[in-house]
């Protein structure tokens, strides 16, 4: 009997070790991102690169801590949360997984190597993909426009349940070229942030590029303008050559460029409160750098944008070699007679497309652009699209629309090249896309 009951309290201890043991892998196994004491909190670079659409974050850099010569994207899972004191986000907005289409073994800033102590996962991107985006467009009492959210990552990798969760720094490419920094006070009493790309020294004088952000872009962090719409774009190496080196200037109104004194929208009817002291800070910047060819300026922009670049050309139509302006905000009824023949002699090139019902184009560009022509300018262009479609081919192509207000896209690619009948803007003979043509231009 005494060797029955040792029998009897040794089989129960052993259940006992055994059912405890099942408890604790059962609650290892549901916890939504595994960790041990050797194998937590990594750290984890994040890419963010400007696309047609906007910002997305594309790759991660994890940091292995050791030496490591190959990778399988499938031991991996990424997990994303997104938040914004602007608004509450929910859903697919909020918070899920990302796909990993490609990893490779890389250094910290995600160069391909064949043995290195990183990894660099690829994620998908989508113009449909909330989740994938750092960027927040808002419209309400706390935030206007685009804003940066709180983007947070867990990776795991599934065999060793290794965990990176904690963020060390932040990559791109394009946005990485510029000074963020800049700031100028105005004699109008109101201070102005921007961006400014500078080319690699050469002898002679260097063109200027102005860029003009669109109304959802003001505020005081400059990389918004230059991410929010892939602006960042022409300081890329393709658009750079064909300037042979260009500053890239990019300031950012504190509002919306067409704001007056009120507060309230101005399509041209009245007095903006923003373009003297514009105006102002880029005959200041200029000034500052004497390398700048003063007969190579460019001012362009979009929508809001749009309305400030072809009011500083009809309040200065001296001083700029040309324009190029997208979804074009400034209304046609507000421009006299008077004022066509004043800028009848600047070159400009509008895109616009038919299907824009925040800038429609009826009011704005149509009317402005067949009265340029009236009054016999020589050089003024438009590229007038039936929908601003998918230029990549990835998403669908001439199948997939975006807005109709988003023709900068076109811009920023360098894809214009028709007139606004449907052949080609020519330079000396050959045909043009609309940044060789830009810089050809000169007083």
């Amino acid at each position: 009997m005494n060797n029955l009951k040792r029998i009897l309290v040794l089989t129960m201890a052993i259940m006992l070790v055994t059912v405890s043991a099942i408890s604790a892998g059962a609650e290892l196994s549901n916890a939504p991102f595994p960790n041990s004491e050797n194998n937590s909190g990594g750290e984890y670079t994040l890419v963010v690169e400007g696309y047609d659409w906007g910002p997305a974050v594309n790759k991660v850099i994890l940091s292995m801590g050791e030496t490591v010569s190959s990778v399988n994207p499938k031991d991996y899972t990424v997990k994303v949360e997104r938040s914004t004191e602007c608004v509450e986000l929910k859903g697919e907005e909020a918070s899920g997984e990302r796909s990993i289409i490609h990893a490779y073994v890389s250094d910290e800033h995600g160069n391909n190597m064949e043995s290195g102590a990183y990894v660099t996962l690829v994620m998908f991107v989508s113009p449909r993909l909330p989740l994938g985006s750092p960027f927040k467009y808002t419209r309400n009492e706390k935030c206007r426009g685009n804003v940066w959210v709180d983007y947070r990552m867990t990776i795991t990798e599934k065999t060793t349940k290794q965990v990176w969760d904690t963020e060390s720094g932040r990559l791109s490419l394009t946005l990485d070229k510029f000074d963020l920094s800049g700031r100028y006070e105005t004699s109008e009493e109101f201070s102005m942030s921007y961006a400014v790309y500078t080319p690699e020294k050469k002898d002679g004088k260097t063109p200027l590029i102005i860029w003009l952000h669109g109304g959802g872009e003001g505020g005081t962090d400059p990389s918004v303008p230059l991410m929010a719409n892939r602006a960042a774009n022409y300081a890329s190496d393709e658009i750079q050559a064909i300037f042979k080196g260009a500053y890239v200037l990019v300031p950012q109104c504190p509002g919306a460029w067409m704001l007056n004194a009120k507060g309230v929208m101005n399509h041209g009817e009245g007095e903006d409160m923003y373009h003297k002291g514009l105006m102002e800070f880029i005959k200041n910047f200029v000034g500052t750098h004497p390398d700048i060819d003063s007969d190579r300026i460019y001012v362009g922009g979009c929508s809001n944008g749009g309305y400030m670049s072809l009011k500083l050309i009809l309040q200065h139509p001296d001083y700029f070699a040309a324009g190029f302006i997208s979804a074009l905000a400034y209304q046609s009824k507000y421009i006299s007679d008077e004022q066509i023949e004043s800028i009848k002699n600047v070159p400009m090139w509008f895109v616009h497309a038919a299907d824009d019902q925040t800038t429609k184009p009826d009011q704005t560009v149509l009317p402005v652009y067949k009265r340029l022509m009236a009054a016999g300018a020589k050089n003024v262009h438009l590229s007038y699209y039936d929908h601003v479609v998918d230029i990549t081919g990835f998403y669908g192509g001439e199948d997939y629309h975006y807005e109709g207000h988003w023709s900068w896209i076109y811009s920023h690619a360098n894809y214009c090249w028709q007139d606004y009948d449907g052949s080609a803007v020519e330079l000396n003979g050959r045909p043009v896309h609309i940044m060789e043509w830009l810089a050809a231009q000169k007083k």
